[in-house]
């Protein structure tokens, strides 16, 4: 039984995956940017490059039949503007 059930969800992820890579990156990319935002990430950057090109990050997804994959790198929060200096008399 267990191993039904294994079989099962393989083959389910194995689906999704493969439906994943079928994309055009510019939807996959608006997808996961989708989910990000919805949990609150704010300083990130997704590339999409081919496939077997080396890339800091994490591969988070595959488009364009496989040829292309998303990269998502977390970047530093936008520098704060230092506060303005007052005058002292």
């Amino acid at each position: 039984m267990k191993l039904l059930a294994a079989a099962v969800v393989f083959f389910s992820l194995s689906v999704s995956v493969y439906a994943q890579g079928l994309k055009p990156c510019d939807e996959l990319k608006a997808e996961i940017a989708k989910k990000l935002e919805a949990k609150q990430v704010k300083s990130y950057s997704l590339d999409v490059v081919a496939k077997d090109k080396e890339a800091e990050g994490s591969t988070v997804g595959t488009c364009e039949g496989g040829t292309k994959k998303i990269v998502y790198q977390k970047t530093s929060a936008q520098p704060q503007k230092p506060a303005a200096e007052t005058k002292k008399p």
